[in-house]
């Protein structure tokens, strides 16, 4: 047996299967939110439709004092994705 074959050999047959199964469980634990993400992610949900509903309570505060207030170019947010981050949680709570 040459010297190469007793490194080669064990390489192939150990080292190369532990390496994909270390980064195989790797992959899987991170691909997953944990508790702590999940109640972050809920708490800056709740934060965001807060802000909304304030930001909607001043615009009607000033367009009340200002009726040309917002008939200019102002800047929209979209909140599509908003929406969609909605239903998405509503239909994992359904399924919890």
């Amino acid at each position: 047996m040459f010297p190469s074959e007793i490194i080669v050999i064990p390489a192939i047959f150990i080292g190369l299967p532990w390496i994909v199964l270390h980064y195989v469980t790797k992959w899987k634990t991170a691909a997953t939110l944990t508790v702590d993400d999940e109640a972050l992610l809920e708490d800056l949900y709740q934060l965001s439709r807060r802000l909304e509903d304030r930001l909607d309570t001043v615009e009607r505060l000033v367009r009340a004092d200002n009726p040309e207030f917002g008939l200019t170019d102002t800047v929209r947010i979209d909140t599509k994705p908003l929406r969609e981050f909605e239903q998405s949680r509503q239909k994992v709570r359904i399924e919890r």
